[in-house]
This record gives C-alpha cells, sequence and structure tokens, in this order.
C-alpha cells in the first residue's frame, strides 16, 4: 500500500503476503521486499551469476506467478 501503486488495495496486498509467506522463506521475503523500494535491486538478482542468487530467483518467479494466478 505504502507503494503507492494504483490498484493497490487491502485484499490484494494480503492476498500477496500470504502467498510470499507460503512460498517463500523470511529471508527472501526480506529481499523481495527490498524490490519494491528499489527496483534495479530485482534486475541485479535476476542478472546475477551465482547458484545461490540464481536459487533464489527461480522461487522468486515461482512466487511471483502463483501470485498473480491466486490474487489476480
Amino acid at each position: 500500500m505504502a507503494g503507492g501503486r494504483s490498484a493497490a488495495n487491502p485484499a490484494l496486498c494480503s492476498c500477496v503476503q500470504q502467498v510470499a509467506n507460503q512460498t517463500l522463506s523470511g529471508s527472501d521475503r526480506r529481499r523481495a521486499a527490498t524490490f519494491f523500494e528499489d527496483p534495479h535491486l530485482a534486475q541485479e538478482a535476476r542478472t546475477a551469476d551465482t547458484p545461490a542468487m540464481e536459487a533464489f530467483w527461480t522461487r522468486y518467479r515461482a512466487f511471483a506467478d502463483t501470485a498473480e494466478r491466486v490474487c489476480g
């Protein structure tokens, strides 16, 4: 909600948070939250060439796909 996006509403935010809680670890959720403050960090994560970051990005995409399907 604080991000100022026009489509944001409490129900949507709650749904996305529930999906995040079910699909991402606490550290993954903290990392993903930084993307809303600085979208460039998402680009850096997506293009990082380390096994750990590639694994995170795979988990993050699975979360995003699930949130879109469930909450969209």
